[in-house]
């Protein structure tokens, strides 16, 4: 090996080394833990409670109604200002705003997913033979998760985006991804497959679920134990502890006013705020049914959990981490158009597989492109919504308010994908889902000829 080649690898091995090792800073890792406690709890109202539903005998119609159950997802920015203004009584006193904050919504969330998995579904039986969701706790229960979901991501988010600094960021979005995509993964297909197998063991039917949702509020620890570890972020804002419940207000009026004119008044503020709440459309509205759409199409939800929590797994991993090293070498509005396309077309797969019908082979075909290209989409589109966010006073507000607008899109907007399916069926849905990404991308072109993005690489500097 000639002196000019020696010189030539040498440097590639040490950044190799060095981009693995920054997986290994401890504020990495904790953002990593924070990623699979932000994750845990989405599945647990959404695919889990679905497929839940779905075993049940309840119509597509209202499975698909009950996603509005994650409007506080859509609607967290509201209380956001409470986080970056007020503390919580004791905690934020002992680990500060940011963990404080942590701490309580951690500890509340593990309590709220055990009532949830401990209600009866209450289903009543219709002339036709289909049930309608007539439990006021079920509901209760889920919206309640939701919410305590919702401020959980708020403060998480908060806290990455203060903590990690320019050389974590990359590193930081890949493994937060990658672990948020592990906690879906566990409380969705790793609950379904536990209840399989309880049903094995001959637990008791109607208790099953109960058992399934006890062990996802256990794994809360997880996150509980991120908290205990973490530092609060340098620059964070500081424990207030003078005035009354009247300063207090004051401070979050003042804390709302600012952190939303600030950004409205941003050049293209609206375009911006509309491409996030569609650029994950199609996405969201063929996510909302897949866990459906395999159990009626006849596989049984042990064979659908073991696909998603083995394949699948690898696969969102792998996409999580292909996400980072995209982000670190490329321009992130080409970042941008790569992932809006993946995740587009993955969806074309699950048509075929309707065409198809239940074929094993097929569907881990069909879970390992939908998570290796949704896992590449949502780092990108995490390390965009960073971005945005460039105000450390105003960073829950306004973070949850974007986050809060890419929630419309899985709640609101996808709340009707079970009434796409009546009329069209399985294979013509998911062609209609990749269509419905055609607005996000006609956005992401508008405002790469606007200059939004040289804008957003100056600020960054």
């Amino acid at each position: 090996m000639s002196d000019k080649t020696l010189e030539s690898t040498v440097p590639a091995r040490t950044s190799a080394l060095d981009a693995l090792k920054v997986y290994l800073r401890p504020s990495v890792l904790v953002v990593i833990l924070l990623g699979f406690s932000s994750g845990l709890p989405l599945a647990l109202t959404g695919t889990t409670l679905a497929v839940w539903m779905t075993e049940r005998k309840v119509d597509i119609a209202t499975i698909g109604l009950f996603h509005l159950v994650g409007l506080p997802y859509t609607l967290k920015f509201l209380w956001a200002p409470l986080v970056d203004a007020l503390d919580v009584p004791l905690l934020s006193r002992w680990l500060g705003r940011r963990r404080g904050w942590l701490l309580a919504t951690q500890l509340a969330l593990a309590a709220a997913i055990l009532f949830l998995g401990f209600q009866d579904l209450g289903f009543t039986t219709s002339a036709d033979g289909t049930k309608s969701v007539a439990s006021l706790g079920l509901i209760i229960g889920a919206v309640a998760v939701a919410f305590l979901s919702a401020t959980q991501d708020i403060v998480v988010d908060a806290y990455r985006v203060e903590k990690l600094d320019t050389s974590e960021q990359a590193a930081g979005m890949a493994g937060y991804v990658a672990a948020y995509r592990i906690g879906m993964l566990v409380s969705g297909a790793g609950i379904i497959a536990l209840v399989a197998w309880f049903e094995l063991k001959g637990l008791p039917h109607d208790r099953v679920w109960a058992w399934g949702y006890g062990v996802a509020a256990a794994c809360m620890a997880l996150g509980i134990l991120a908290t205990l570890v973490a530092r609060e972020p340098d620059g964070a804002p500081r424990v207030a502890h003078e005035g009354g419940a009247l300063a207090s207000l004051k401070r979050v009026a003042v804390t709302a006013l600012s952190a939303f004119s600030e950004f409205l008044t941003r050049r293209d503020a609206i375009a911006v705020l509309a491409f996030v709440t569609l650029y994950k459309f199609s996405d969201a509205l063929a996510g909302g049914l897949t866990a459906s759409f395999v159990i009626s199409i006849g596989f049984d939800k042990a064979t659908y959990a073991a696909i998603v929590k083995g394949v699948g797994l690898i696969a969102a991993l792998a996409g999580g981490f292909a996400g980072g090293m995209l982000a670190r070498g490329r321009s992130l509005v080409w970042c941008l158009w790569i992932g809006g396309i993946l995740q587009m077309a993955s969806n074309l797969a699950f048509s075929a597989q309707a065409m198809i019908g239940p074929d094993v082979g097929f569907l881990t075909f069909a879970m390992v492109v939908e998570n290796f290209t949704g896992a590449i989409g949502t780092v990108i589109f995490v390390a965009y919504l960073s971005s945005l966010c460039g105000v450390r006073a105003h960073t829950a507000t306004q973070y949850a308010l974007l986050t809060a607008l890419t929630a419309v899109g899985r709640t609101v907007l996808a709340s009707g994908g079970g009434y796409i399916y009546d009329v069209t069926g399985w294979a013509w849905f998911f062609v209609i889902t990749v269509i419905a990404g055609l607005p996000g991308l006609a956005l992401l072109l508008w405002l790469q000829a606007r200059g939004h993005f040289r804008e957003l690489a100056l600020a960054r500097g």
